[in-house]
């Protein structure tokens, strides 16, 4: 009871921190975009990105160092220390900014949007336990649905919604909010899957898999910066989808890779693929306060913030199902009632616990199977970043915009 209790105020906390993460973003990026403007403000919010990279690169290494010597609180404890001394050499140095016509806070738009985001993401991870036809998941997405026709009906009544929903009728803007959805899927969601495979699947152990993942997030160091540069020679959304085409490029190399080949180094897809992603990610947050007035700034860098952070997670959730049900796919003929609790193990990486439930297959065999249902997830992540990097192009290379006028 002590156990269930103690992991129920670990969630209530990490929300809690949630909650003060997500504000500390968008009021942080507001005030960037305040305080600069033009080629500045663009320097400003790669300087932006390359913290996130820098966060991404050593963040877990730092992580796993803490926990081996220090134990998991350490961990806390550490990010407690580093948001003390953010607030106490920031604060002194940052202006007040108003927007001199907000209202109160949008409290039944923002319920309407989490009852959206809550059960679609719940629906999509029912799918593989419920199966297509099941009608516990498929009630969920409706609610979803629903919960966002509410949601779009009441911020059109509202005279300051939460989401302005007339900037939607600008392409740029939606271009900009295309930005971190592709990148999740190009991304994002490797960070979740490539240490399951290499620890879970592959056997390596936690260090090699630590310096592997490195690989994917050390060009977020340098190539925001790159890409400020770029934008003298060639617009925004063209380096954009230029960015994102080359990742695509990484994702291929990357399925040509089968875990069963312990030999083969996965450094050079990665690098690829954080060279490519660098792009988009080093001028996206700029991209997404230049396009509204500077005292909308805090809504646009919110919207961008809960188009960033709810794309990221439903990305993971929707990767994690499509990985398990090629897995199911890809499983022999003869596993009929541990297939759907096979397939979640093995995406999981629990090749352990995949091998109590089907002990007459042998681990090759498993392996197998992994290898040609991670490299139809690459495909699909490989459609979805060329199509990305199409629609991005198009939207903020201005084409989209004249034809709009």
């Amino acid at each position: 009871m002590n156990d269930l209790a103690d992991i129920a105020w670990l969630d209530v906390l990490r929300a809690v921190q949630g909650i003060a993460a997500a504000a500390a973003l968008a009021g942080g990026s507001a005030a960037l975009a305040q305080e600069f403007d033009g080629i500045a403000r663009t320097r400003a919010f790669s300087l932006l990105g390359t913290s996130f990279g820098a966060g991404l690169a050593f963040g877990p290494v730092l992580a796993g160092l803490l926990i081996e010597h220090e134990g998991w609180r350490s961990v806390f404890l550490s990010s407690a220390v580093v948001g003390t001394v953010a607030l106490l050499l920031g604060v002194p140095r940052m202006r007040e900014s108003r927007d001199p016509d907000a209202l109160r806070f949008d409290g039944l738009g923002a319920v309407s949007f989490t009852s959206t985001l809550g059960l679609f993401t719940w629906g999509v991870l029912q799918l593989p336990t419920s199966g297509w036809s099941g009608g516990q998941a498929w009630g969920l997405l409706g609610g979803s649905l629903l919960a966002l026709a509410a949601f779009l009906r009441v911020e059109r009544r509202t005279h300051r919604p939460m989401l302005d929903l007339s900037l939607f009728r600008y392409p740029r803007f939606i271009g900009v909010q295309m930005l971190p959805v592709a990148t999740s899927y190009c991304y994002v969601v490797l960070l979740v899957l490539l240490p399951l495979r290499l620890v879970g699947i592959e056997g390596r152990n936690e260090v090699s898999a630590g310096l592997t993942m490195i690989a994917l997030s050390i060009p977020m160091l340098v190539i925001p910066s790159v890409a400020v540069g770029l934008t003298r020679w060639a617009s925004a959304g063209r380096i954009s989808a230029a960015g994102l085409l080359i990742a695509a490029l990484g994702l291929f190399w990357l399925s040509c890779i089968d875990p069963s080949n312990r030999q083969a180094s996965l450094l050079g897809p990665l690098l690829v693929i954080g060279v490519g992603t660098g792009f988009p990610w080093g001028l996206m947050d700029g991209l997404a306060v230049s396009v509204v007035p500077k005292e909308r700034a805090g809504m646009a860098t919110g919207i961008f913030s809960t188009t960033r952070v709810a794309g990221e997670g439903l990305a993971i959730a929707v990767v994690s199902v499509l990985l398990t049900l090629f897995i199911q796919f890809h499983l022999p003929e003869n596993i009929s009632a541990q297939r759907v609790a096979t397939a979640q193990h093995l995406a999981m990486g629990a090749m352990a616990a995949v091998a109590g439930h089907v002990p007459y297959i042998h681990v090759d065999a498993l392996v197998h199977v992994y290898g040609d249902a991670f490299r139809w997830l690459i495909y699909c992540l490989i459609l979805v970043t060329v199509f990305s990097a199409i629609v991005v192009g198009w939207l903020l290379d201005g084409t989209a915009e004249a034809g709009a006028g």
